[in-house]
C-alpha cells in the first residue's frame, strides 16, 4: 500500500476534498425584508420557473460541503429546500453581518473540523460554479484571513470566505461596536478580493426590485442556453 508522503511530512496540513481544496460548508444569507418588492422573502421569487433560492443551492451545492440557510422567522417556508435554517444570533435584524455570524456559530458547533465557510446572498441566482475554488486559491496565494468576490469594479462582501476562528472577533463587533457593514469588518484583516468578468452576465446580479426581476429572466434564459 503506498504511504501519502505529503501527509507524513506534514500531518497538520488541512485535509483536500475532491475538488482540490478545504471542506468548506457554506451559508446562504437570506435576512433581506424585500421592501422594494413589497415585501416577503426575495429568494422565494421566480426566475423562469426556479426560484432564486432554488438557483442560489444548485450553484452552491456541488460546491459546498453542506449548506445552511440563514433567515428569521418562521423556518418552516423554507422546508422544500432541505437546509438546516439558522436564525441570527444577534437581535434586532443587524443584516447579513449577523447571518455570517449565525453561519460561523453553526459551524463551529456542528462542523468543527472545518476551518473555512463560504457565505453568499441567497438572492444571487447566478452564482459562479468556480466560487469556493478561486476564492480558496487566492486566499492561500495571498496568504489572506479573508478573501471575497468582486465584479465590475464592485465588491460583494457578503459574498466570501471566512475563517471560523473569527468568530468571536465578529461577534464583539457586532454586539460591543455595533459595526453593521460587511466590508467596514473585513478591511481589519487581510483580504484577498477575486475579480469575476460580467460578461455574458454578472455572476453576483441580485434582483432588488420588480424591473430587476423582468431582467433576471433574460439572463437566466442567455444563462441557460
Amino acid at each position: 500500500m503506498k504511504t501519502d508522503k505529503a501527509a507524513v511530512a506534514n500531518p497538520d496540513a488541512p485535509r483536500l476534498n475532491g475538488r482540490g481544496v478545504p471542506p468548506t460548508p457554506g451559508v446562504l444569507v437570506a435576512g433581506g425584508l424585500a421592501r422594494r418588492m413589497g415585501g416577503g422573502d426575495k429568494p422565494m421569487r421566480s426566475i423562469a420557473g426556479r426560484t432564486i433560492l432554488e438557483r442560489a443551492i444548485a450553484r452552491l451545492a456541488p460546491q459546498c460541503d453542506g449548506l445552511v440557510l440563514n433567515a428569521n422567522g418562521e423556518p418552516a417556508r423554507f422546508a422544500a429546500f432541505g437546509l438546516p435554517v439558522i436564525g441570527d444570533s444577534v437581535a434586532d435584524f443587524p443584516g447579513p453581518l449577523a447571518g455570517i455570524l449565525a453561519g460561523l456559530d453553526w459551524a463551529a458547533t456542528n462542523r468543527p473540523e472545518v476551518e473555512w465557510m463560504l457565505s453568499a446572498a441567497a438572492d444571487c441566482p447566478f452564482l459562479p460554479r468556480d466560487l469556493v475554488a478561486r476564492l480558496h486559491r487566492a486566499r492561500a496565494e495571498q496568504n489572506a484571513e479573508l478573501a471575497i468576490a468582486a465584479s465590475a469594479e464592485q465588491s460583494h462582501p457578503v459574498i466570501g470566505l471566512w475563517r471560523v476562528g473569527l468568530r468571536e472577533e465578529l461577534r464583539h463587533a457586532l454586539v460591543v461596536e455595533g459595526v453593521r457593514k460587511v466590508g467596514r469588518w473585513a478591511a481589519r484583516f487581510s483580504l484577498a478580493t477575486v475579480i469575476w468578468p460580467t460578461t455574458p452576465l454578472d455572476p453576483f446580479f441580485n434582483a432588488n426590485t420588480a424591473e430587476d426581476l423582468a431582467e433576471a429572466e433574460r439572463l437566466a434564459a442567455a444563462d441557460e442556453g
